[in-house]
Protein backbone atom coordinates (compact mmCIF):
# COMPACT_ATOMS: atom_id res chain seq x y z
CA UNK A 1 0.00 0.00 0.00
CA UNK A 2 1.28 3.66 -0.66
CA UNK A 3 0.53 5.12 3.18
CA UNK A 4 1.10 8.02 1.85
CA UNK A 5 -1.83 7.92 -0.74
CA UNK A 6 -4.00 6.00 1.41
CA UNK A 7 -3.39 8.91 3.85
CA UNK A 8 -4.41 11.59 1.41
CA UNK A 9 -7.66 9.38 0.15
CA UNK A 10 -8.89 8.53 4.05
CA UNK A 11 -7.17 9.90 7.13
CA UNK A 12 -9.23 12.86 8.70
CA UNK A 13 -5.96 14.58 10.87
CA UNK A 14 -6.71 16.18 13.97
CA UNK A 15 -5.42 19.27 14.99
CA UNK A 16 -4.40 20.33 11.65
CA UNK A 17 -4.77 22.69 8.59
CA UNK A 18 -6.88 19.71 6.69
CA UNK A 19 -6.63 22.27 3.32
CA UNK A 20 -2.75 22.11 3.89
CA UNK A 21 -2.14 18.61 4.44
CA UNK A 22 -3.38 17.89 0.77
CA UNK A 23 -0.20 18.94 -0.02
CA UNK A 24 2.20 18.70 2.84
CA UNK A 25 0.94 15.34 3.46
CA UNK A 26 1.96 13.08 6.27
CA UNK A 27 5.15 12.72 8.64
CA UNK A 28 4.73 8.55 9.03
CA UNK A 29 6.72 7.87 11.79
CA UNK A 30 7.33 3.74 11.62
CA UNK A 31 9.13 3.42 15.22
CA UNK A 32 10.56 4.74 18.24
CA UNK A 33 13.34 3.71 20.71
CA UNK A 34 14.43 5.54 23.59
CA UNK A 35 14.36 9.18 22.68
CA UNK A 36 14.56 8.60 19.21
CA UNK A 37 11.82 7.94 16.46
CA UNK A 38 12.53 6.44 13.21
CA UNK A 39 10.04 7.60 9.81
CA UNK A 40 8.73 5.18 7.11
CA UNK A 41 12.12 6.44 4.71
CA UNK A 42 14.65 5.86 7.51
CA UNK A 43 15.03 9.64 8.85
CA UNK A 44 15.93 9.45 12.97
CA UNK A 45 14.30 12.09 14.69
CA UNK A 46 15.20 13.22 18.25
CA UNK A 47 11.69 13.89 20.29
CA UNK A 48 11.85 16.55 21.98
CA UNK A 49 7.90 16.35 22.61
CA UNK A 50 7.90 12.97 24.28
CA UNK A 51 5.20 12.28 21.92
CA UNK A 52 2.00 14.68 22.78
CA UNK A 53 4.32 15.71 26.30
CA UNK A 54 3.35 11.43 27.23
CA UNK A 55 6.08 9.44 26.48
CA UNK A 56 7.84 9.36 29.73
CA UNK A 57 9.62 6.56 29.63
CA UNK A 58 10.41 6.88 26.06
CA UNK A 59 9.96 4.55 23.51
CA UNK A 60 9.60 0.92 23.43
CA UNK A 61 9.93 0.25 27.27
CA UNK A 62 9.36 -3.46 27.35
CA UNK A 63 8.81 -3.84 31.04
CA UNK A 64 5.20 -1.77 29.22
CA UNK A 65 5.03 -3.65 26.26
CA UNK A 66 5.11 -7.29 28.90
CA UNK A 67 2.71 -5.44 31.34
CA UNK A 68 -0.16 -5.03 28.71
CA UNK A 69 0.96 -8.29 26.92
CA UNK A 70 0.24 -10.82 30.83
CA UNK A 71 -2.79 -8.40 30.83
CA UNK A 72 -4.06 -9.25 27.16
CA UNK A 73 -3.74 -12.56 27.62
CA UNK A 74 -5.73 -13.00 31.31
CA UNK A 75 -8.03 -10.61 31.06
CA UNK A 76 -8.31 -8.46 28.06
CA UNK A 77 -11.61 -6.13 28.78
CA UNK A 78 -13.87 -5.85 31.62
CA UNK A 79 -16.02 -3.05 32.64
CA UNK A 80 -16.68 -1.09 35.85
CA UNK A 81 -20.62 -0.51 35.84
CA UNK A 82 -22.80 -1.81 38.30
CA UNK A 83 -20.22 -3.13 40.97
CA UNK A 84 -18.40 -4.73 38.43
CA UNK A 85 -14.46 -4.41 39.06
CA UNK A 86 -10.84 -5.89 38.17
CA UNK A 87 -7.55 -6.12 39.55
CA UNK A 88 -5.42 -3.89 37.85
CA UNK A 89 -8.52 -1.16 38.44
CA UNK A 90 -9.05 -1.40 42.08
CA UNK A 91 -4.90 -1.52 42.34
CA UNK A 92 -4.18 1.40 40.57
CA UNK A 93 -6.94 3.37 42.11
CA UNK A 94 -5.28 2.69 44.94
CA UNK A 95 -1.73 2.94 43.76
CA UNK A 96 -2.54 6.94 42.83
CA UNK A 97 -4.56 7.45 46.78
CA UNK A 98 -1.13 6.65 47.71
CA UNK A 99 0.71 9.49 45.76
CA UNK A 100 -1.71 11.87 45.23
CA UNK A 101 -1.59 15.12 46.95
CA UNK A 102 -3.16 15.58 50.36
CA UNK A 103 -6.77 14.67 50.36
CA UNK A 104 -7.31 13.08 47.05
CA UNK A 105 -8.38 9.32 47.84
CA UNK A 106 -10.88 8.32 44.94
CA UNK A 107 -9.90 7.34 41.60
CA UNK A 108 -12.80 8.17 38.59
CA UNK A 109 -11.12 6.79 35.23
CA UNK A 110 -11.42 7.65 31.67
CA UNK A 111 -9.40 7.02 28.83
CA UNK A 112 -8.32 10.95 27.50
CA UNK A 113 -7.76 14.12 29.39
CA UNK A 114 -10.87 15.45 27.93
CA UNK A 115 -13.01 13.16 29.29
CA UNK A 116 -11.33 13.44 32.65
CA UNK A 117 -12.07 17.10 32.41
CA UNK A 118 -15.63 16.57 31.28
CA UNK A 119 -15.97 14.37 34.42
CA UNK A 120 -14.59 16.99 36.51
CA UNK A 121 -17.56 19.45 34.92
CA UNK A 122 -20.35 17.14 35.32
CA UNK A 123 -19.34 16.22 39.03
CA UNK A 124 -18.81 19.74 40.70
CA UNK A 125 -22.37 20.62 39.33
CA UNK A 126 -23.65 17.03 40.70
CA UNK A 127 -21.63 17.90 43.78
CA UNK A 128 -23.59 21.18 44.31
CA UNK A 129 -26.99 20.10 43.19
CA UNK A 130 -26.60 17.45 46.01
CA UNK A 131 -25.81 19.95 48.02
CA UNK A 132 -29.17 21.96 47.18
CA UNK A 133 -26.97 24.87 45.31
CA UNK A 134 -27.99 24.00 42.19
CA UNK A 135 -26.77 27.67 40.67
CA UNK A 136 -23.42 27.09 40.75
CA UNK A 137 -22.99 26.13 37.46
CA UNK A 138 -20.36 28.19 36.00
CA UNK A 139 -16.73 27.27 35.63
CA UNK A 140 -13.61 29.68 35.79
CA UNK A 141 -11.00 29.17 33.51
CA UNK A 142 -7.99 31.61 31.98
CA UNK A 143 -7.04 32.54 28.75
CA UNK A 144 -4.59 30.55 27.08
CA UNK A 145 -5.23 27.26 29.08
CA UNK A 146 -5.55 24.04 27.31
CA UNK A 147 -8.04 21.79 29.11
CA UNK A 148 -9.28 19.55 26.10
CA UNK A 149 -11.50 19.56 23.14
CA UNK A 150 -14.60 18.11 23.92
CA UNK A 151 -17.60 20.44 24.30
CA UNK A 152 -17.04 21.07 28.34
CA UNK A 153 -13.24 20.65 28.22
CA UNK A 154 -13.18 23.12 24.97
CA UNK A 155 -15.59 25.47 26.15
CA UNK A 156 -13.05 25.46 29.47
CA UNK A 157 -9.77 25.74 26.94
CA UNK A 158 -8.85 29.45 26.46
CA UNK A 159 -7.49 29.23 22.81
CA UNK A 160 -9.73 30.71 20.15
CA UNK A 161 -8.19 27.92 17.60
CA UNK A 162 -10.05 25.19 19.51
CA UNK A 163 -13.36 27.26 19.48
CA UNK A 164 -13.26 28.89 16.06
CA UNK A 165 -16.30 27.07 14.06
CA UNK A 166 -17.31 25.11 16.57
CA UNK A 167 -19.67 27.61 18.69
CA UNK A 168 -17.72 27.69 21.53
CA UNK A 169 -17.00 28.40 24.50
CA UNK A 170 -20.86 27.49 25.98
CA UNK A 171 -22.31 30.30 28.51
CA UNK A 172 -20.71 28.19 31.69
CA UNK A 173 -17.34 28.64 30.92
CA UNK A 174 -15.74 32.18 32.14
CA UNK A 175 -12.11 32.71 31.38
CA UNK A 176 -10.40 35.24 33.45
CA UNK A 177 -6.87 36.86 32.68
CA UNK A 178 -3.62 34.70 31.45
CA UNK A 179 -1.63 34.42 34.46
CA UNK A 180 1.50 35.60 31.82
CA UNK A 181 3.60 38.34 32.94
CA UNK A 182 5.69 38.58 29.84
CA UNK A 183 2.54 39.56 27.71
CA UNK A 184 0.11 40.47 30.15
CA UNK A 185 1.77 42.58 33.39
CA UNK A 186 1.81 46.14 32.83
CA UNK A 187 4.53 48.06 32.21
CA UNK A 188 7.02 48.53 35.45
CA UNK A 189 4.28 46.11 37.11
CA UNK A 190 6.54 44.04 39.73
CA UNK A 191 6.11 40.41 39.49
CA UNK A 192 3.85 40.93 43.06
CA UNK A 193 2.18 43.49 41.72
CA UNK A 194 0.86 41.36 38.54
CA UNK A 195 -0.44 38.38 41.34
CA UNK A 196 -2.04 40.91 43.32
CA UNK A 197 -4.17 42.00 40.42
CA UNK A 198 -5.12 38.50 38.82
CA UNK A 199 -6.14 38.39 42.25
CA UNK A 200 -8.44 41.42 42.24
CA UNK A 201 -9.73 40.19 39.18
CA UNK A 202 -10.88 37.14 40.56
CA UNK A 203 -12.79 38.36 43.34
CA UNK A 204 -14.15 40.93 41.22
CA UNK A 205 -15.60 38.32 38.64
CA UNK A 206 -17.06 36.22 41.76
CA UNK A 207 -18.61 39.73 43.05
CA UNK A 208 -19.96 40.00 39.03
CA UNK A 209 -21.68 37.42 38.60
CA UNK A 210 -22.34 35.86 42.51
CA UNK A 211 -20.79 32.95 44.09
CA UNK A 212 -23.74 31.26 44.40
CA UNK A 213 -23.79 30.75 40.49
CA UNK A 214 -20.09 29.51 40.29
CA UNK A 215 -19.14 25.77 40.87
CA UNK A 216 -15.48 25.41 40.54
CA UNK A 217 -12.17 26.80 38.92
CA UNK A 218 -9.78 24.79 36.75
CA UNK A 219 -6.38 25.64 36.47
CA UNK A 220 -3.12 23.83 35.04
CA UNK A 221 -0.27 24.04 37.65
CA UNK A 222 1.74 25.51 34.35
CA UNK A 223 0.19 25.97 31.41
CA UNK A 224 1.38 23.49 28.55
CA UNK A 225 -0.49 23.64 25.46
CA UNK A 226 -1.44 27.56 25.89
CA UNK A 227 2.01 28.06 25.72
CA UNK A 228 4.36 26.84 28.57
CA UNK A 229 3.43 29.86 30.91
CA UNK A 230 4.70 29.73 34.39
CA UNK A 231 2.62 31.11 37.07
CA UNK A 232 3.76 34.22 38.48
CA UNK A 233 5.31 34.60 42.13
CA UNK A 234 2.54 33.88 44.75
CA UNK A 235 -0.43 33.07 42.24
CA UNK A 236 -2.13 29.83 43.52
CA UNK A 237 -1.20 31.19 47.29
CA UNK A 238 -3.13 34.57 46.39
CA UNK A 239 -6.57 32.74 44.53
CA UNK A 240 -7.06 29.79 46.81
CA UNK A 241 -7.89 31.49 50.28
CA UNK A 242 -10.69 33.83 47.39
CA UNK A 243 -11.89 30.43 45.90
CA UNK A 244 -12.50 28.78 49.99
CA UNK A 245 -14.09 31.82 51.37
CA UNK A 246 -16.87 31.56 48.22
CA UNK A 247 -17.07 27.93 48.07
CA UNK A 248 -15.55 27.54 45.29
CA UNK A 249 -14.21 24.23 44.06
CA UNK A 250 -10.24 23.75 42.87
CA UNK A 251 -9.81 21.79 39.53
CA UNK A 252 -6.25 20.70 38.92
CA UNK A 253 -5.45 19.67 35.30
CA UNK A 254 -2.60 17.77 35.73
CA UNK A 255 -2.53 16.45 32.17
CA UNK A 256 0.87 17.67 31.24
CA UNK A 257 2.68 18.49 34.54
CA UNK A 258 1.74 15.19 36.39
CA UNK A 259 3.96 12.65 37.13
CA UNK A 260 7.67 14.56 36.81
CA UNK A 261 7.18 17.03 34.45
CA UNK A 262 8.10 19.69 36.69
CA UNK A 263 10.70 17.63 38.50
CA UNK A 264 7.92 16.78 41.02
CA UNK A 265 5.30 14.08 41.25
CA UNK A 266 2.78 17.01 40.54
CA UNK A 267 2.51 20.10 39.63
CA UNK A 268 0.53 21.22 42.41
CA UNK A 269 3.62 20.24 44.72
CA UNK A 270 5.59 22.77 42.63
CA UNK A 271 2.94 25.18 42.72
CA UNK A 272 1.64 25.10 46.05
CA UNK A 273 -1.50 24.16 44.89
CA UNK A 274 -4.45 22.46 46.70
CA UNK A 275 -6.82 21.01 44.90
CA UNK A 276 -10.23 19.67 45.20
CA UNK A 277 -10.21 17.22 42.21
CA UNK A 278 -7.31 16.46 40.21
CA UNK A 279 -7.29 15.12 36.47
CA UNK A 280 -4.43 13.51 35.21
CA UNK A 281 -3.49 11.45 32.02
CA UNK A 282 -0.46 11.51 29.37
CA UNK A 283 2.34 10.09 31.30
CA UNK A 284 0.49 8.14 33.65
CA UNK A 285 0.96 5.43 31.22
CA UNK A 286 3.59 6.88 29.49
CA UNK A 287 1.41 7.25 26.24
CA UNK A 288 1.06 3.41 26.03
CA UNK A 289 -2.51 2.98 26.13
CA UNK A 290 -5.14 5.78 26.24
CA UNK A 291 -5.80 6.23 30.63
CA UNK A 292 -6.81 9.25 32.38
CA UNK A 293 -7.68 9.31 35.94
CA UNK A 294 -9.80 11.86 38.01
CA UNK A 295 -8.82 11.71 41.56
CA UNK A 296 -11.37 13.82 43.77
CA UNK A 297 -11.67 14.22 48.03
CA UNK A 298 -13.83 11.86 50.59
CA UNK A 299 -15.86 14.75 50.66
CA UNK A 300 -16.70 15.43 47.38
CA UNK A 301 -17.10 11.15 46.89
CA UNK A 302 -19.14 10.99 50.13
CA UNK A 303 -21.79 13.57 48.84
CA UNK A 304 -21.66 12.21 45.14
CA UNK A 305 -22.33 8.39 46.73
CA UNK A 306 -25.08 9.50 48.91
CA UNK A 307 -26.46 12.09 46.29
CA UNK A 308 -26.44 8.46 44.14
CA UNK A 309 -28.28 6.62 46.71
CA UNK A 310 -31.32 9.08 46.19
CA UNK A 311 -31.18 8.92 42.64
CA UNK A 312 -30.33 5.51 42.17
CA UNK A 313 -27.38 5.71 40.25
CA UNK A 314 -24.15 7.57 39.29
CA UNK A 315 -25.57 8.24 35.82
CA UNK A 316 -22.21 8.74 34.45
CA UNK A 317 -18.94 6.65 32.89
CA UNK A 318 -17.80 5.64 29.85
CA UNK A 319 -16.99 1.93 27.94
CA UNK A 320 -13.34 2.13 28.23
CA UNK A 321 -13.06 3.73 31.73
CA UNK A 322 -10.63 1.65 33.41
CA UNK A 323 -9.48 -0.80 30.78
CA UNK A 324 -7.98 -3.86 32.35
CA UNK A 325 -5.13 -3.54 29.86
CA UNK A 326 -4.32 0.17 30.10
CA UNK A 327 -4.42 0.04 34.28
CA UNK A 328 -1.71 -2.57 34.04
CA UNK A 329 -0.01 -0.52 31.73
CA UNK A 330 -0.39 2.21 34.13
CA UNK A 331 0.68 0.47 36.98
CA UNK A 332 3.53 -0.74 35.61
CA UNK A 333 4.55 2.50 34.44
CA UNK A 334 4.40 3.76 38.33
CA UNK A 335 6.17 1.04 39.14
CA UNK A 336 9.25 2.24 36.93
CA UNK A 337 8.91 5.25 38.11
CA UNK A 338 9.70 4.59 41.50
CA UNK A 339 12.32 1.84 41.04
CA UNK A 340 14.10 3.97 39.04
CA UNK A 341 13.30 7.03 40.37
CA UNK A 342 12.39 8.78 37.31
CA UNK A 343 11.21 11.87 38.99
CA UNK A 344 14.25 12.64 41.03
CA UNK A 345 16.42 11.90 37.76
CA UNK A 346 14.25 14.37 35.96
CA UNK A 347 15.21 17.16 38.85
CA UNK A 348 19.03 16.20 38.19
CA UNK A 349 19.05 16.57 35.02
CA UNK A 350 16.73 20.02 34.80
CA UNK A 351 19.49 22.44 35.56
CA UNK A 352 20.99 21.51 32.30
CA UNK A 353 18.10 21.50 30.54
CA UNK A 354 17.09 25.12 31.86
CA UNK A 355 20.63 26.57 31.59
CA UNK A 356 20.61 25.24 28.00
CA UNK A 357 16.95 26.88 27.37
CA UNK A 358 17.57 30.39 29.10
CA UNK A 359 20.81 30.98 27.25
CA UNK A 360 18.25 30.68 23.99
CA UNK A 361 16.90 33.99 24.97
CA UNK A 362 20.40 35.76 23.40
CA UNK A 363 19.41 34.53 20.37
CA UNK A 364 17.42 37.44 18.02
CA UNK A 365 14.11 36.59 17.34
CA UNK A 366 13.06 34.99 20.85
CA UNK A 367 10.72 37.33 22.75
CA UNK A 368 11.45 34.77 26.30
CA UNK A 369 12.63 31.16 27.06
CA UNK A 370 11.27 29.81 30.09
CA UNK A 371 10.54 26.59 31.66
CA UNK A 372 10.97 24.66 34.65
CA UNK A 373 11.66 20.80 35.49
CA UNK A 374 11.82 19.18 31.96
CA UNK A 375 9.28 21.29 30.18
CA UNK A 376 10.08 24.84 27.99
CA UNK A 377 8.96 27.05 25.98
CA UNK A 378 10.62 29.72 23.45
CA UNK A 379 8.46 32.37 23.09
CA UNK A 380 8.95 34.18 19.68
CA UNK A 381 8.80 38.13 19.12
CA UNK A 382 6.61 37.28 15.96
CA UNK A 383 4.05 35.04 16.63
CA UNK A 384 4.05 33.57 13.19
CA UNK A 385 7.67 32.52 13.38
CA UNK A 386 6.82 29.53 16.20
CA UNK A 387 5.49 27.52 13.04
CA UNK A 388 8.49 28.50 11.07
CA UNK A 389 10.71 26.80 14.21
CA UNK A 390 9.21 23.91 13.83
CA UNK A 391 9.55 23.14 10.32
CA UNK A 392 13.05 24.03 10.35
CA UNK A 393 13.72 22.07 14.04
CA UNK A 394 12.26 18.60 11.56
CA UNK A 395 14.91 19.82 9.27
CA UNK A 396 17.63 19.37 11.51
CA UNK A 397 16.47 16.29 12.78
CA UNK A 398 14.60 17.45 15.83
CA UNK A 399 10.86 17.47 16.94
CA UNK A 400 9.34 20.08 19.08
CA UNK A 401 5.53 22.18 18.82
CA UNK A 402 4.52 25.17 18.09
CA UNK A 403 2.14 26.44 20.18
CA UNK A 404 -0.05 29.64 19.93
CA UNK A 405 3.28 31.83 19.85
CA UNK A 406 5.64 29.70 21.48
CA UNK A 407 8.03 26.29 20.05
CA UNK A 408 6.94 24.16 23.32
CA UNK A 409 9.68 21.76 24.42
CA UNK A 410 9.06 18.30 26.41
CA UNK A 411 11.21 15.65 25.81
CA UNK A 412 10.82 11.91 27.55
CA UNK A 413 11.99 12.10 30.78
CA UNK A 414 14.38 9.62 30.42
CA UNK A 415 16.45 11.90 28.38
CA UNK A 416 20.62 11.80 28.52
CA UNK A 417 22.66 14.84 29.28
CA UNK A 418 24.17 14.32 25.61
CA UNK A 419 20.87 14.18 24.43
CA UNK A 420 19.84 16.99 26.19
CA UNK A 421 22.61 19.56 24.42
CA UNK A 422 21.82 17.94 21.08
CA UNK A 423 18.42 18.88 21.07
CA UNK A 424 19.21 22.07 22.06
CA UNK A 425 22.01 22.65 19.84
CA UNK A 426 19.58 21.69 17.08
CA UNK A 427 16.57 23.93 18.62
CA UNK A 428 19.03 27.04 18.58
CA UNK A 429 20.41 26.18 14.59
CA UNK A 430 16.67 25.71 13.83
CA UNK A 431 16.09 29.06 15.93
CA UNK A 432 18.79 30.93 13.87
CA UNK A 433 17.89 29.89 10.66
CA UNK A 434 14.93 31.49 11.48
Amino acid sequence: MDLRAADLAHSFHPQTNLALHASVGPLTIARGEGVWLETDDGRRLLDGMAGLWCVGLGYSERRLVAAATRQLETLPYQQSFGHRAHEPGIRLAADLAAIAPAGLTRAFFATSGSEAVDSAVKLAWYFWNARSEPGRKRILARRRAYHGVTVAAGSLTGLPGIHGGFDLPRPFAIHLTAPHAAQQARPGESEAAFTARLADELEAVIAAEGAETIAAMIAEPLIGAGGVILPPAGYFAAIQPILRRHGILLIADEVITGFGRTGRMWGCETFDMVPDMLVCAKQLTSGYQPLSALMVSEAIYATVAEESGRRGSFGHGFTYGGHPVACAVARETLALYRERDIVGAAAAKAPRFQRRLAALNQVPGVREARGIGLIGGVEMADAADAARVQAAALWEGLIVRAVVDTVAICPPLVIGDAEIDLLFDRLEAALRSV
